[in-house]
């Protein structure tokens, strides 16, 4: 298959709200060429990162809008955009590819459409972008709800928050000190001629100069080393671990902190694990399998006690709570299709039911750490400071870290161009069980 086809077709699948880039695209990716995943990959999470500018864009170069039944045929033209303006592919080639693929479509009027707009785009599209620059949904290609959400919450930030979101994300590592120091991973790395650093905050983090196959990186295979952004490693410490300690993780998937509880404390008395979706699991096994790991997993809802909980205490619980994923962004750019404003107070009221429930399996004295990788405060600190209102046996405890900006609850990472992702934290103590 044309990859061109496969990115549109995945793309088309957001934009109907069935799916999203990382369940639709798979099962394109292995339609086409193993040679040409790697551009279909690009131009899907391309033209995703740039829609809401490339369709304004589309919408000054179209007579009509697109009926929601053709929505392949909208994807392949902002495929085509995407191509034109943000990409080294020719000119005549990506018309000429894009325009072909109409066939397979069968929709032959699109041809002709999409051969007319997009060689209009190829003439006159830099002088309508330059035109609609006024505009900060195409200034910053962020949807306009979430643009002025972050203009509301980060009048000072907003701006380079978007930016990052924009760029592309580096690499980072987590070296497993059950089997190396950074320092010696980082010898390691300069032995096989791959450039990198210590990240700034996280004491296992390690950013590498240029995005490498695992398959190249020492150890990997036999564990020394994980992919995980430098603000999603900060949980292990902050949870202030100790042998003998039972946790739980709950929102566990894809089980990145999980293993990573486990490599900074192997004396612990034992890791649950939830997630919602026992498919999510399977990757939970994976990454614990390849590490030489065990924890105990379970789907479940996490507000189900009565379906996963064995009524012992937990002295540690880390919610990675389900959440808007605005801080990472950059990672999925098609959150900015697929997320819509009436999302956040739903989540928001989530997060709160998931604190007061797993409140419950924590013992008296246990600490639980609350997370998100989103950057709006509506699912951070306004839920740290409603739950504590509500919660008379709660207090809030200092964070150990300097990341971030400190909040009224917490602290907030914001994205960083070529550092880590935008993440939340807030560490609550239990000084007593009863609750008013």
């Amino acid at each position: 298959m044309n990859p061109r086809l496969a990115a549109a077709r995945a793309l088309a699948a957001v934009l109907s709200g069935k799916a999203s880039l990382n369940s639709s695209l798979p099962a394109q990716l292995d339609k086409v060429e193993e040679r040409d995943r790697g551009l279909t990959q690009d131009l899907a999470f391309g033209t995703a990162r740039w829609q809401p500018r490339l369709d304004l864009l589309a919408a000054q170069l179209l007579q009509k809008p697109f009926k929601a039944a053709d929505a392949d045929v909208q994807a392949l033209l902002l495929v085509g955009l995407y191509q034109l303006f943000y990409s080294r592919i020719p000119a005549h080639a990506a018309i000429g590819e894009t325009v072909g693929c109409a066939d397979k479509l069968k929709k032959p009027w699109a041809k002709g459409l999409l051969n007319a707009v997009l060689r209009r785009a190829q003439r006159e599209g830099e002088e309508l972008l330059a035109g609609m620059e006024r505009d900060p949904v195409v200034r910053t290609a962020h949807p306009r709800w979430l643009q002025k959400s972050l203009k509301a919450f980060w009048p000072e930030q907003w701006e380079a928050i978007c930016a990052a979101n924009n760029a592309h994300p580096p690499m980072i590592l987590r070296v497993n000190r059950r089997h190396h120091s950074r320092d010696a991973y980082l010898a390691l790395l300069a032995e096989a001629g791959i450039g990198a650093s210590a990240c700034q905050y996280s004491r296992d983090g390690i950013v590498l100069a240029e995005a490498s196959d695992v398959r190249g990186l020492p150890g990997f295979a036999e564990g020394w080393v994980s992919v995980q952004d430098e603000a999603a490693q900060l949980a292990a410490d902050l949870l202030d671990l100790a042998p003998g300690q039972r946790v739980l993780d709950a929102c566990c998937a894809p089980g990145g902190k999980t293993c990573h509880i486990l490599e900074a404390e192997p004396a612990l008395a034992g890791v649950v694990a939830v997630d919602l979706e026992a498919k999510r699991l399977v990757r939970v096994r994976e990454n614990l399998d390849r590490l030489g790991l065990d924890a105990q997993l379970i789907a479940a809802d996490g507000r189900d006690t009565q379906a996963w909980w064995d009524g012992k205490p937990f002295q540690r619980i880390l919610l990675d709570a389900p959440c808007s994923a605005t801080g990472v962004i950059r990672r999925h750019p098609d959150i900015k299709l697929t997320r819509q404003p009436d999302d956040i107070a739903a989540l928001a009221q989530l997060q709160g039911e998931l604190l007061d429930t797993l409140w419950q399996t924590l013992e008296v004295g246990g600490i639980l750490l609350y997370a998100t990788c989103s950057t709006l405060p509506t699912e951070n600190t306004e839920v740290i400071g409603a739950f504590l209102a509500r919660t008379p046996g709660a207090r809030e405890l200092d964070l150990a870290t300097e990341a971030g900006l400190r909040q009224p609850h917490g602290r907030q990472l914001l994205a960083q161009e070529g550092g880590h992702d935008g993440f939340y934290y807030a560490k609550l103590i239990k000084i007593a069980a009863s609750r008013g």
